[in-house]
């Protein structure tokens, strides 16, 4: 690998000559970068091999060289930031490189802070820009950014596909005078602005003979335009003319129906004064008759008011009538009232004489106190046997009642649980076909075993709490949550056989360990580990069968991993330095702890907890199995208590049929006592209705009296209102009288009225003749005026005039020129948009168009002429720059066709630079030969200086001795710097040699 390259000769300082040449890398010094606290390198002027194992630093030597030289991060392939080449766990790394340049050499230092990946430069201790410090490197001809010069071993791809044009110019960037380079710059940059001129100019040129065409076309179109124009401006100046000839013809009509209508009204005035006697004895002949009307008015009122009075006093006759109607049927309902009180009389007496002789042939009443005592007693007996056993039932069905709801709470928790199950199981069927399949299988099929055979892992894994599953199906894989787990080899074997050999399903299975590890204890108690923000292991987490604990505990070690919070994540640098755990779980992620084999470093990594997918739903099986006990036990205790309450109601029957025929025995005993002197109540009770009765009687003759008195005094005011009624009447009939006189009267009047008129008429005709001419005249009048304004607006509008300008001179000037009637007007007009109509297809913007497409072409071409000139200027500037630039890339390929034929020869091949070929990593000859050439090259006098890094070297190749080898072998066990004895190491090594030869 080329790190560093420079030209000629240096002399070093303190010395007249040296063998570095100029820009060569003098000193390396790394302080807190990448895997070294402190280093320093010294290489030497020609070839470097840098030689060590992988993973000892030689990569940090390759990234000090490129960053300490204002390379990018980009350039090496590692990392974007130049932050994370600072040591793990330091701040800021310190990168120093010495060049070599006489007369002092040029000492470069560039500090990497890890925040916000800044850096500072300085130049010789002095601080100093990028910008500075990358002419300093540009100066010395070093170029990091060329994989020519400088190949990291993460760009040796990249380098591959380097195109043929690529890896010219990296060439000549690398190898080159820089003359070459920038010639070649600016061939490119000039022939591709000649490229560009071309394009424009001939896109140009076919623009503008397109445009001068488009022109030709335009200029027709042009001409027809201004003909078309002509006749459209004459169009419009006649139809500027017409509404004024059209509002003189009206004002003129105006003025003439003016005068008819003033001669109308004269003649007017004096019939009106001829027709004034008349009307004074029509407007008196109208007055009669509106006086009369008002007469008739009042006599109609009057009338109406009397009605109304006449039909109230017949309206208080006919109430009278319903009064004495009233009284008349109260008198008969007395009447029936007393018939049936003597009916009633008769049967009460009746019933009293038959009470009385049952009463009388009754014997006297026997003592049955006795019987009825002895039947209380034994009713008594049986009333709190009854009682005793209500609350016997009622203790019962209380106690049986909350059975039953505990049984009905066991069941919804039951059905829960299987629902979960369900679920699981459902989970299992939609992901896991094949092992859902082999699952129905094994159920069946249990008694083919010999030990325990458990179910997939996913189903017997029972969560303690759902949020902890992500823990347990993050450390456990997939794989093993569908996995069967058996007890015993053979019972697996068999399972196997069946479901993989012969029913092909896809299925996992697993052998518990012989001896059971489900109850191993953790290395240390989750007590010490408190401190640190651990709660659990995950064993703790989830229960499950023995062998899948012990399958559990033994290949994934459930029962010595810890769970902890946030805490645990805030202090987990700590946590791996303290408590040598190997897997740790935070609130949301797993941490891997691993001890380098090597450098015996702690290597850490850690990932973020996916969701939990299968074991988010858990069944608590040591709950089941109590719900499933307590159920049992409930289920015999209601038996037990439906076989008591049965007996109770067995019992409770036959007191309740005793009970009644005791009761039937009392009613019997009760009722042969207690006939007589129901009997003699009831016998007193009737004689008491039987007095009520006899004292309730109605006083008929009074009744008929009474009534009588009040139907005549009914009959009195009957008279009273008849009397009013024909009052009443004689008023109606004289005011009908008098309202029949009124009707002669208007009726003559009427006809006096309208003889009046008739003989009016006839005087009025002329007059009414008269007013309807003066009235179409006036109407005719205002009509006319209202169009005269409009069509003087209309005119206005059309010529564009204010309400008060003036009339233009021009208009008046250029319509003498016109026709001055209407006919000769729309002839004219005719005549000319027939003209105008032959135009078609023209518009006002082709003159536009033309005008402006004309200044564009001379535009164009005054463009078009300084672009070609620029062209022939660029065509002398290409064959200039051309020149010079194949004059030096000849004199470059045949360097270096001679070098690579000579490399070529010297491995017994034959090869020209231009040949490309691919072909693998090279055979051990190979690498032999080319490591030869190398050496060779690079350790003549006066060449480059070289890096080659590699990680091994093939046996018994060939040195120089102007090659330095710089052994690299960094790691925690390596002997600090101040102990390094060469001496000592060379005699331990003789030591035991000799001790191997004896």
């Amino acid at each position: 690998m080329a790190a560093a390259r420079g030209k000629g000769k240096a002399v070093r300082r303190g010395e007249s000559k040296s063998p570095f040449v100029l820009g060569s890398i003098f000193r390396i010094f790394m302080k807190n970068f990448m895997t070294y606290t402190v280093c320093e390198v010294r290489p030497g002027p020609n070839l470097n091999l840098v030689v060590g194992a992988n993973g000892t630093g030689k990569s940090s030597i390759v990234c000090a060289i490129c960053l300490g030289l204002a390379g990018r991060p980009a350039f090496l392939g590692r990392a974007d930031k130049v932050g994370l080449f600072v040591k793990e766990g330091c701040m800021k790394g310190m990168v120093e490189i010495e060049l070599f340049k006489p007369p002092e050499n040029i000492l470069i230092t560039r500090k990497i802070y890890v925040e916000n990946n800044a850096s500072v430069w300085f130049i010789n201790g002095k601080p100093a820009t990028l910008k500075a410090v990358e002419e300093q490197i540009a100066a010395l001809n070093i170029q990091v950014d060329n994989l020519c010069q400088f190949l990291p071993q993460d760009k040796v791809g990249e380098f591959t596909k380097l195109s043929k044009t690529q890896l010219l110019e990296a060439t000549e960037k690398s190898i080159g005078s820089p003359e070459m380079y920038q010639f070649h710059c600016e061939l490119k940059n000039f022939r591709e602005k000649e490229r560009v001129l071309e394009n424009l100019c001939r896109e140009k040129t076919t623009t503008l003979e397109k445009m001068k065409q488009r022109v030709e076309r335009y200029k027709q179109d042009v001409e027809r335009y201004h003909e078309f124009k002509r006749h459209t401006d004459l169009i419009e100046m006649l139809e500027r003319k017409r509404p004024w000839v059209e509002y003189e013809n009206l004002r003129e009509q105006h003025e003439e129906v003016k005068q008819c209508r003033n001669q109308v009204k004269k003649e007017l005035k004096c019939l009106k004064e001829m027709q004034a006697p008349w009307t004074r004895r029509i407007q008196e002949t109208e007055e009669n008759l509106n006086n009369l009307n008002m007469k008739t008015r009042d006599n109609t009122a009057e009338i109406r008011n009397i009605s109304q009075k006449y039909k109230e006093k017949q309206d208080a006759l006919e109430m009278k009538d319903k009064q004495i109607e009233e009284i008349n049927q109260a008198f008969r309902m007395k009447k029936d009232e007393e018939t049936n009180r003597q009916k009633k009389i008769h049967q009460t007496q009746q019933i009293i004489e038959e009470w009385q002789n049952e009463l009388d042939t009754m014997a006297v009443c026997e003592n049955l106190q006795p019987q009825i005592d002895a039947v209380n007693t034994e009713l008594k007996k049986l009333q709190e046997d009854k009682a005793n056993i209500d609350n016997d039932v009622s203790d019962l069905r209380a106690e049986k009642t909350s059975q039953e709801q505990e049984e009905k709470r066991i069941i919804d928790r039951l059905g829960q649980l299987n629902n979960i199950m369900h679920m699981k199981e459902e989970n299992l069927k939609m992901r896991f076909r094949d092992t859902h399949s082999a699952l129905m299988w094994l159920r069946n099929n249990k008694d083919k075993f010999k030990k325990t055979a458990c179910e997939p892992m996913m189903l017997e894994i029972n969560m303690k709490d759902s949020r902890h599953a992500k823990y347990v199906e993050n450390h456990i894989s997939s794989n093993d949550l569908r996995a069967f787990v058996f007890e015993c080899q053979e019972d697996m074997e068999t399972f196997l056989a069946e479901v993989r050999d012969r029913q092909k399903l896809r299925v996992n299975a697993v052998c518990a360990p012989d001896e059971s590890c489900a109850e191993i204890l953790p290395s240390r108690p989750i007590e010490e580990l408190h401190r640190y923000g651990f709660y659990s292991y995950l064993r703790e987490l989830f229960d499950a069968p023995s062998p899948v604990m012990s399958y559990l505990c033994n290949q994934y070690r459930v029962h010595d991993v810890p769970v902890g919070t946030q805490k645990t994540r805030d202090m987990i640098e700590r946590i791996i330095q303290e408590t040598n755990l190997r897997q740790i779980y935070t609130a949301e992620e797993r941490y891997v702890i691993k001890i380098s084999s090597y450098t015996k470093q702690t290597i850490s990594s850690n990932t973020c907890l996916k969701e939990a997918q299968y074991l988010s739903s858990s069944v608590d099986t040591e709950e089941r199995g109590q719900l499933e006990n307590q159920r049992q036990d409930i289920s015999n205790t209601l038996k037990s208590l439906d076989a008591r309450l049965t007996a109770l109601f067995e019992r409770q029957k036959l007191l309740d049929l005793r009970d009644n025929k005791l009761r039937q025995e009392k009613k019997a005993l009760l009722e042969r006592g207690n006939r007589r002197r129901q009997l003699e109540s009831k016998i007193r009770v009737k004689y008491d209705s039987l007095r009520q009765l006899e004292q309730d009687a109605i006083d008929l003759e009074k009744e008929f009296q009474l009534a009588n008195v009040k139907i005549k005094e009914i009959n009195k005011q009957k008279a009273e209102l008849v009397t009013e009624v024909m009052h009443l009447t004689k008023r109606i009939i004289q005011l009908n009288v008098d309202k029949v006189d009124l009707a002669f009267q208007m009726t003559r009047v009427t006809a006096k009225k309208n003889r009046l008129q008739s003989e009016y008429k006839a005087g009025t005709v002329q007059l009414r003749a008269a007013q309807q001419r003066f009235h179409e005249l006036d109407n005719r009048k205002q009509l006319l005026y209202d169009k005269c304004k409009e069509l003087m607006k209309h005119a206005q509008h059309i010529c564009r005039l204010g309400p008060d300008q003036d009339f233009p001179e021009e208009f008046k000037v250029a319509f003498q020129t016109l026709p001055n009637t209407l006919e000769e007007i729309d002839a004219f007009l005719s005549e000319e948009k027939a003209r105008a109509s032959c135009f078609t297809g023209l518009s006002p913007l082709v003159v536009d168009e033309y005008n402006k497409q004309t200044q564009e072409i001379q535009q164009l071409t005054e463009y078009l002429e300084e672009k070609r000139n620029e062209l022939n200027n660029y065509k002398q500037n290409i064959a200039q720059v051309k020149e010079k630039w194949i004059n030096l890339l000849k004199v470059m390929i045949e360097q270096i066709n001679g070098k690579f034929s000579e490399f070529f020869s010297s491995m017994q091949c034959v090869g020209e630079v231009d040949l490309h070929m691919e072909n693998e990593g090279m055979d051990p000859m190979n690498e032999r030969r080319v490591f030869e050439m190398v050496v060779e090259t690079a350790c003549r006098k006066g060449t480059s200086q070289y890096f080659l890094i590699t990680p091994k070297l093939l046996q018994n190749l060939t040195y120089n001795d102007k090659m330095t080898v710089l052994f690299v072998y960094s790691g925690p066990s390596m002997l600090d710097t101040c102990k390094w004895n060469i001496k000592r190491f060379k005699r331990q090594q003789r030591h035991l040699s000799n001790m191997a030869e004896s």
